[in-house]
């Protein structure tokens, strides 16, 4: 795994600052701490971190072809590299290397652009091919590894792994983007393909980027979609054993390393199957590494005992205080932009435990999206049944007064809390799953945003994300639509963002078995019902580790990786949360409505209602202004730059 950064004259060649591009490297060290290494010339930088896992005594980078044409600057892992060698020296292609960067430069020389079509990995690459004066960017299909871009107004490209590469190179305008501000404040990410920057971006998942010296930079090209086709004729038993010869080859394929391996194991399903299947395919017993919470509302770690305990693994454990809440200007500025997932702090932690004894760890994640194992998903199906029963016509303004009208019951049983379920009632399935993941939803950012931020939103929406995706989506089965728009949003923005920045924060790198590729396109040709049967999701998955994982791991309430917000927020934070949220830097923007976000301080403090995660995405968006905004070089200019939206 490694950092990648770099300069590009997409009008002529220009001269590229050498110590301009040696701080923009510089500051991904955390990505790469086995070595750096720059590619200058006429009009192109490109800048390298690398952590050796692969090929470790010759693949440095930058790389190069045999006569120095073509260079690449790669972070990620082609994971089917070694078909793909002598696939490429079929062709005559020679290899100086046994690492699967050259495999990269040379597909290019093959397939062009196509190369990525051949590619099974995790990957995020900047490509320079000198004879055809081509600057040529890629991103993986799930966006499992990040890359940034930015267009200066005077033609210069800029792009690296981190946000923060491009803030280093002084050229990049700090104005925040407020179609931005209005998507975290709903999903508690910015979506893709947006930044928080007006002049910056990310390249969306499948997606490449070719540009050409002289001519205008185009917009990204998609090279891959998933299709929920539903159409594979299989029963439970032809499924399940299916599942377990795809499950273990993508696993075997991610235990490829030149250095020590190991895993996560939280005891949820997704992990403790992949510790299973790395398990029947090791010689050696597995590293696993587990967090544990002092508090038992939040503890797991006696069901990864279980699996550690059936596999004899080599098994880490650390328990995490209840009130480890240390970490809020750290993630601010690792994170780069707002990010209000409050799992980033366990996450942070299980990676730098996981570090003190592997470079590499295997994860569970992407297994909720692609089997079903949200509980939403379950709640979405069952207000789908009921929405089918009655047309939009008379659900929208029926259910929609009764949301208004019905109290909102935090306190009450969840059968009692009717008022989310009226409201979805009363929207199309679209705008109910996107009011269901919302973390404020429209009426509370209607009240948390000022008459003048409202002016500069112009009747935007983050909801219009959800519409652009499930556009695309080709199907209309309940549970695939809602599966599709999470592989597009939630899993990328929240997901992929949490454990990327987390694991390079400790230099470790983190592989995804159960987002590969193929795996998702083989579990996208499977019927919904083997995904979710009456109220039990993850189905298929479940029946296929019967035989590897005891029933108590299985078939037990899905917990999470949480934190006791509520609890921090009425008590050890409580001034904290009291003075950033009413503060000076939140208020000296402009955007807020601070009488509402008085309700929403007192209101949560006096128990009256549970405003954790609204506060929380509150704490984190104040901790950005001051950790990342504010900072650097120009920071006695950001506060004027940062309320000039437009």
């Amino acid at each position: 795994m490694c950092g990648i950064t770099g300069i590009f004259d997409s009008r002529g060649q220009r001269e590229i600052d050498r110590a301009v591009l040696e701080r923009m490297n510089e500051t991904q060290h955390h990505r790469g701490p086995d070595g750096g290494g720059l590619h200058i010339e006429p009009g192109v930088g490109l800048g390298h971190r690398r952590l050796s896992i692969i090929d470790i005594a010759t693949g440095q980078q930058p790389l190069y072809n045999a006569d120095g044409s073509i260079c690449v600057v790669f972070n990620g892992e082609i994971y089917n590299y070694q078909s793909l060698i002598a696939e490429l020296q079929a062709l005559g292609y020679v290899f100086r290397t046994r690492s699967d960067t050259e495999v990269i430069v040379h597909a290019w020389a093959a397939w062009g652009a196509d190369c990525v079509q051949r590619f099974r990995g995790m990957f995020a690459f900047a490509l320079w091919d000198h004879n055809q004066e081509t600057l040529f960017l890629a991103r993986d299909r799930l966006a499992v590894k990040p890359l940034f871009y930015a267009l200066l107004p005077d033609g210069t490209l800029l792009f690296g792994s981190e946000l923060k590469s491009l803030l280093a190179h002084g050229g990049l305008a700090r104005e925040i983007d407020p179609l931005a501000v209005e998507e975290y404040f709903a999903l508690g990410y910015v979506a893709e393909p947006r930044c928080i920057f007006k002049q910056a971006r990310k390249l969306p998942p499948a997606h490449t980027l070719t540009i050409r010296r002289g001519q205008p930079v185009p917009a990204p090209q998609a090279y891959w979609d998933v299709r929920f086709s539903l159409d594979q004729p299989l029963d439970v038993e032809e499924a399940c054993a299916e599942l377990k010869d795809r499950l273990q080859e993508s696993v075997r394929l991610r235990m490829i390393a030149e250095v020590p391996l190991g895993a996560f194991l939280s005891g949820g399903v997704d992990s403790s199957a992949v510790v299973a299947m790395m398990a029947q395919q090791s010689a050696e017993p597995v590293n696993t590494c587990s967090i544990a919470f002092d508090d038992p509302a939040f503890n797991e770690s006696e069901f990864a005992k279980l699996v550690a305990e059936r596999y004899h693994t080599n098994h880490h454990v650390e328990t995490v205080k209840s009130d480890d809440f240390d970490l809020i200007d750290t993630l601010a500025r690792l994170y780069d932009e707002p990010y209000a997932d409050s799992s980033a702090i366990p996450t942070y932690r299980v990676c730098e435990l996981a570090r003190k004894h592997v470079t590499v760890a295997l994860s569970g994640d992407g297994g909720d999206e692609s089997f079903g194992g949200y509980r939403r998903y379950r709640m979405h199906l069952l207000e789908e049944r009921l929405r089918a029963a009655l047309p939009h016509g008379v659900r929208k303004p029926l259910f929609g007064l009764l949301g208004r009208l019905y109290p909102k019951a935090d306190w009450a049983p969840r059968v009692f809390r009717a008022k989310t379920t009226f409201e979805g009632m009363a929207r199309s399935s679209v705008e109910a799953y996107f009011h269901s993941v919302s973390i404020l939803r429209d009426p509370m950012r209607a009240q948390l945003f000022s008459p003048r931020f409202k002016r500069e939103l112009a009747g935007y929406n983050a909801g219009d994300v959800f519409d652009g995706h499930a556009a695309r989506a080709g199907t209309d089965d309940p549970l695939a639509l809602i599966q599709y728009l999470d592989l597009k949003t939630y899993l990328v923005g929240d997901i992929n963002t949490k454990v990327d920045r987390a694991s390079m924060a400790h230099s470790l790198e983190v592989r995804e078995p159960l987002m590969d590729h193929e795996l998702v396109e083989w579990l996208g040709s499977l019927p919904s019902t083997l995904k979710i049967r009456g109220q039990e999701g993850k189905f298929l998955l479940k029946k296929g580790m019967e035989p590897y994982l005891p029933d108590a791991v299985l078939y037990r309430p899905k917990m999470g990786f949480a934190v006791p917000l509520a609890r921090w927020f009425r008590g050890p934070l409580k001034q904290r949360v009291r003075e950033a949220v009413l503060g000076p830097r939140l208020a000296e923007t402009g955007w807020f409505n601070r009488d509402y976000l008085q309700h929403l301080v007192d209101a949560h403090q006096s128990g009256a209602r549970d405003y954790s995660a609204p506060l929380w995405t509150l704490l984190m968006f104040e901790a950005f202004l001051r950790n990342v905004l504010d900072a650097g070089p120009t920071a006695a200019r950001q506060p004027e730059v940062a309320v000039a939206l437009s």
